[in-house]
């Protein structure tokens, strides 16, 4: 992971592009995977997890009834993260992710599920992927190498 994420803050610096994360699942792993990475403070100023709805809603900005109409770990909820995060942070990248890390689940949201979004000055992605059920550090380490590689991608 640390090789996408010293490719990602390298790509940012050289293009003059800042990021921002806004993590549930993952609970600050991307932002810790940038951070870690010397020269990162050029990139990046601040990450927002955001583990319950509360925090989705004040620091996000993500509307009660989306949360209530959808559930956090949809597409709908992670592109409201997405642009909410990089509008407080001002930064030209956003990625969120929400997701069932486990252990559990259910039949309609079964562990390994998270959801992944990109905002940008273009709009916004999002997209589903099922990790399975690897167990809860693999769900998490997965979700951050993904979300680490929409940011990467979205850099060029």
């Amino acid at each position: 992971m640390h090789d996408i994420a010293t490719r990602l803050v390298s790509r940012a610096v050289e293009t003059g592009r800042t990021v921002t994360t806004a993590e549930s699942c993952t609970g600050g792993k991307v932002s810790a995977a940038i951070t870690d990475v010397a020269g990162s403070s050029n990139m990046f100023e601040r990450g927002f997890v955001t583990y319950s709805n509360r925090a989705k809603t004040e620091m996000l900005g993500v509307p009660p009834d989306l949360l209530e109409a959808h559930g956090a770990v949809s597409e709908e909820v992670v592109r409201a993260m997405a642009s909410g995060a990089r509008a407080a942070a001002g930064a030209d990248l956003a990625v969120a992710i929400s997701g069932i890390a486990g252990p559990g689940g259910s039949e309609f949201k079964p562990e390994g599920r998270v959801c992944y979004a990109l905002a940008g000055p273009d709009g916004v992605t999002s997209e589903t992927l099922e990790h399975g059920a690897p167990g809860r550090a693999a769900v998490r380490d997965a979700a951050t190498a993904h979300a680490l590689e929409l940011l990467l991608r979205a850099l060029g």
